[in-house]
């Protein structure tokens, strides 16, 4: 009987992958030993491996300039990446040595980028894409970057209410860029109808006629369409495309200065060794209805943009505990106490019941055993207690004489920003050390600490004490 955990993974999913594999009973993780790294640094740990950044936007773009030329496909596509995903200036850079465009949906975005553009990171010739509901401090500093001659600035108007706001706040010259997005229908187990981002779709038309055309402040070059559960092969996202084409098409035989079709919400990423997305089946099949729709209605194809986060940085992370003990509460439920906390963490295991990867760093050539996770919070949420396509956690059979240490994988997009990084933390559990992962002009690789184990002082200050 096979009862060892690398027997257990060998027959649940296909493996070794891409990313992961062993080296004797020892996980590694793009061919970097994961057990190395606690040694070195300690634990908890979390890390961004920044080589995972580009090496996703490139295959994106590849997939695209593949399917245009299969399709003869006479627009451009443009990467975008979405800066709320993680804001962190070593994933910017890591992505703007891409050449790629940004997408920003706040006003502290504006001065994010212009702190970027002082240190020589990108200049005003770069394509941004503001979405987002537009306040005084967003408009503003629209405005500014504007006069800053930033005029590849595309404000995407997500209410009818910011053209007029924004026509008063513009400096004089030539027009500015603008963008509309489509208030999309959900999808029926949502508790509403439409999106609140957006304008509707029987709006569209009257607002470019009334307020855009012929309107010397603006010029309407993009088309904004967003589906909040992301790119996926379903009846539902191929209709909503199709309906937002519909658009494009009746604005572009009115507005010829409309170029752009904006696909937002993004690729999905590995949540289990069992994921399976065709990505690029998916970018083929999006590019020929669009190029089918627009050649029946006989007019210009668009320039694609795609605005990609999770996709971008989300398989850069990754976060490392150890688990300090066992408790056994009754005959059947055995919980692994990890030396942090997912609610500080991993904030959308117990917020959105997200899984991630989740992987032993060592010892799978062990028994294995079922059990739950638990962090070491008092509350009653802080907790892990599946994967995503097995109801159920099985890991080395815990040891007092041998320590275990596990790793979730996947977790570069939004855990920080959602956990507060740096900030007061649920029950003063404080952010773990956080380590860059490089490779040199050599391949070789390279690490370093961007920030230790937060301070009880930094706690305490913030708390007024």
């Amino acid at each position: 009987m096979k009862i060892k955990y690398l027997d257990f993974v060998q027959q649940t999913y296909d493996f070794p992958q891409e990313e992961f594999s062993l080296d004797a009973d020892k996980l590694l993780f793009h061919g970097i030993s994961m057990l190395d790294l606690v040694e070195q640094y300690g634990s908890p740990l979390k890390f961004t491996y920044l080589p995972k950044i580009s090496e996703n936007i490139q295959k994106a773009r590849t997939w695209f300039q593949d399917a245009m030329e299969e399709l003869d496909y006479e627009g451009t596509y443009t990467y975008c990446y979405c800066t709320k995903s993680s804001h962190f200036s070593f994933v910017l850079e890591e992505v703007l040595k891409n050449n790629v465009s940004l997408e920003t949906s706040h006003a502290t975005d504006l001065q994010l980028i212009e702190r970027l553009a002082a240190k020589g990171k990108l200049d005003e010739h770069k394509q941004i894409v503001c979405n987002g509901f537009k306040t005084e401090a967003y408009i503003e500093g629209i405005a500014r970057l504007k006069s800053k001659g930033y005029h590849s600035l595309i404000s995407v108007l997500d209410a009818e209410s910011e053209l007029d706001k924004l026509a008063a706040a513009l400096p004089e010259g030539a027009p500015m860029p603008i963008g509309i997005r489509i208030a999309s229908e959900e999808e029926p187990k949502f508790e509403f109808y439409t999106s609140r981002l957006g304008i509707g779709y029987k709006n569209i038309l009257p607002l470019y006629k009334n307020k855009i055309a012929g309107n010397k402040k603006f010029s309407l070059k993009m088309l904004h369409f967003f589906i909040n559960t992301g790119i996926r092969d379903t009846a539902y996202y191929w209709n909503e495309l199709l309906k937002c084409l519909n658009v494009y098409v009746q604005l572009k035989r009115m507005c010829p200065e409309l170029t752009s079709f904006n696909i937002g919400g993004g690729f999905p990423i590995k949540s289990s060794l069992a994921f399976d997305y065709d990505y690029a089946y998916i970018i083929r099949e999006i590019v020929d209805q669009i190029k089918r729709y627009c050649d029946a209605e006989g007019v210009p194809v668009p320039n694609i943009f795609t605005e990609f986060g999770s996709y971008t940085v989300g398989e850069s992370g990754g976060a490392l505990f150890k688990i300090l003990g066992q408790k056994k509460q009754n005959d059947r439920e055995k919980w692994n106490m990890i030396n942090s906390s997912f609610m500080t963490n991993l904030p959308d295991a117990w917020a959105l019941s997200k899984r991630f990867v989740l992987l032993p760093l060592h010892r799978w050539e062990e028994e294995y055993e079922r059990v739950f996770l638990g962090g070491i919070t008092c509350d009653s949420d802080d907790y892990y207690n599946s994967e995503q396509h097995v109801n159920a956690i099985y890991l080395p059979k815990y040891s007092e004489k041998k320590p275990l240490y596990i790793g979730f994988f996947n977790t570069g997009a939004y855990q920080e920003s959602l956990g507060g990084f740096g900030g007061y933390q649920h029950c003063l559990v404080p952010n773990p050390k956080h380590i860059l992962i490089r490779k040199n002009e050599k391949g070789d690789i390279e690490t370093s600490v961007f920030a230790q184990e937060q301070k009880p002082e930094v706690f305490l200050d913030l708390l007024g004490y």
